[in-house]
């Protein structure tokens, strides 16, 4: 029943596909990444795949085969939004650990997967999700600037190595929060609602991240770091008196921003507000104080080490700095 079920589901998928061996070959090899094995690469799925086991039409498939995978996302997409009634957009990124250069885009970088700068590649990814599921529809492989023969970063041995790993002509270095922006763009062009963009500091602590969604009127909740600064709720810009002489002064706050943890310190505990914000892997739910502090009609959830920056319907973000 469950395999009748997938297979159904692998037909949706492919459906868009007009040649029947790239819907076959499509459906082996999402079978191939659900089998056993922690080794996901063609070889030793197509040890496990049985009669549909042939290493070279997988690698085919994968590596030659023309199809594009954006319809294959959109129909993934439709189907998920139908199953799981997405309340948020979550924009996250994962290593994948490597221990050799043979793969596209490994390099020494942070990921979060190992807590430490290795070598790996990274996904950037976004998900629909709401409180019982979620989704990833739509992802990236993120580019080094040493794979990019366009920077000044680029390192010579990787970029010769970008043929072999197939990578495209145009493909070059993106940052990760533009990678972001431009799958929240796709996803929105295949007509999927974004009721809510949720994402880490990773993506928060870049203010071109946050501004760009301003610009697409999206409501957002996204980590920043504590360092960023922002003014007490209070504070309201002034003009200074012009003298007559020079330019005049542009408006400005009469006292210098705080960072969002001296905000959060000078709150004080009783303004924090106990927030269960996920099932832990232990018995409970996980719990975090957050501390709401507001700048004009924007909200702004303040938390030690990281704040959140939220932006509602109307209004613009509150952190000032990134």
């Amino acid at each position: 029943m469950v395999r009748e079920d997938l297979e159904a589901f692998a037909a949706e998928l492919f459906d868009g596909f007009f040649r029947a061996d790239q819907r076959r070959w499509g459906q082996a090899y999402r079978r191939g990444l659900l089998l056993e094995g922690r080794r996901k690469s063609v070889e030793p799925m197509a040890a496990h795949l049985g009669e549909d086991g042939n290493r070279q039409a997988l690698a085919h498939f994968i590596t030659s085969s023309p199809w594009d995978p954006s319809h294959v996302r959109a129909r993934l997409a439709w189907r998920m939004q139908d199953v799981i009634g997405a309340e948020a957009l979550i924009i996250d990124d994962t290593g994948f650990l490597k221990d050799g250069d043979a793969s596209a885009c490994v390099s020494r970088q942070y990921t979060g997967t190992a807590g430490k700068v290795t070598k790996c590649q990274v996904g950037v990814s976004l998900h629909l999700a709401r409180d019982h599921a979620s989704a990833a529809v739509n992802w990236r492989l993120f580019v080094p600037a040493s794979w990019d023969p366009a920077s000044p970063e680029a390192d010579s041995d990787k970029v010769a190595r970008r043929g072999r790993c197939g990578i495209p002509a145009q493909a070059g270095h993106v940052e990760k929060w533009q990678l972001a922006l431009d799958m929240i763009d796709e996803t929105r062009s295949w007509g999927i609602d974004i009721p809510l963009v949720v994402a880490d500091a990773g993506y928060g602590d870049a203010g071109a991240f946050r501004h760009g969604l301003e610009e697409r009127k999206l409501p957002y909740a996204v980590g920043i770091s504590s360092r960023h600064t922002a003014h007490p709720a209070g504070s309201r810009p002034v003009q200074p008196v012009y003298s007559g002489t020079g330019r005049p002064p542009k408006v400005q706050y009469p006292e210098p921003a705080q960072t969002m943890k001296n905000l959060v310190i000078a709150a004080g505990r009783v303004a924090a507000r106990p927030v269960s914000w996920r099932e832990g892997s232990r018995p409970g739910k996980s719990r975090s104080g957050f501390n709401a502090c507001t700048r004009g009609s924007s909200p702004c959830a303040c938390a030690q080490p990281d704040a959140v920056s939220a932006r509602p319907l109307t209004g613009r973000s509150c952190p000032s700095g990134g």
